[in-house]
């Protein structure tokens, strides 16, 4: 059971620029990394990386594949330790959501119990409160139909809809997303974005989003970090890339 939950109801009112732009040195540091280093044998997948995500931010992690950007995340979520270098989270108690490319579904499971997983009665009031939050969900991303199949059975794209759908369903404060779209097409993936650019609106979600995909992102709205070979080479938006 979660000791700690986001408040649902209350807006966040962001620091924002003259111009109306989220302004992130204002804003509280979730992640600050600072020369982080890791090797898998001889490969540096991470290469003295200094990297700061604020609250309220939408990140998008790019690169090719092996560029570090998995390794990122699962550093930030705390999977792995880095060889060297420090990372500092925010001071105040803040419940991470991953999604990473594995999945890690409940084969022989419905995709329905699959997303009851996510229940928690420290967040939620009552079931009828969770299950009002599952069918919007559900109804956004058009499952609402398939959620008797078994995960097994479903295909790619359900199961990476699924796997975002019980993260999100956790009131996550952070999502890091791993790929969270390669199996869908472009107006499912939008789909995925408007959710968390309404959640990071409303209430405040940060998101890190890792993909391959550069033009996926620059479509988006967000900081783009370029990682290659382990190294950060370029931080900020696409429209300066």
């Amino acid at each position: 059971m979660r000791e700690f939950h986001q408040n649902t109801k209350h807006q966040h009112s962001f620091p924002r620029t003259s111009q109306g732009f989220f302004d992130p040195t204002r804003s509280e540091k979730i992640f600050s990394a600072e020369s982080l280093k890791l090797s898998f044998g001889n490969i540096k997948a991470l290469n003295g990386v200094d990297f700061k995500v604020h609250r309220g931010e939408i990140v998008f992690l790019t690169g090719v594949s092996g560029a570090g950007k998995t390794t990122l995340l699962k550093v930030l979520g705390g999977v792995i330790k880095p060889d060297k270098g420090k990372l500092s989270r925010s001071e105040h108690k803040v419940f991470t959501a991953p999604i990473f490319q594995d999945l890690k579904l409940i084969e022989n499971k419905s995709c329905e119990k699959n997303l009851m997983v996510s229940y928690d009665s420290s967040v939620y009031k009552s079931k009828k409160e969770f299950r009002s939050d599952m069918r919007d969900l559900c109804d956004m991303l058009g499952v609402t139909e398939r959620l008797g199949i078994l995960a097994r059975d479903a295909n790619g794209g359900m199961r990476q809809k699924i796997s975002f759908i019980r993260a999100m369903l956790t009131r996550p404060d952070v999502i890091l997303a791993d790929e969270p779209t390669s199996a869908l097409d472009f107006e499912n993936a939008k789909k995925i974005f408007d959710i968390l650019n309404y959640y990071n609106v409303k209430q405040g979600l940060t998101v890190v989003w890792a993909t391959h995909n550069r033009d996926l992102a620059n479509k988006f709205t967000g900081r783009i970090v370029h990682m290659d070979k382990g190294r950060l080479i370029y931080s900020g938006h696409a429209c300066f890339i």
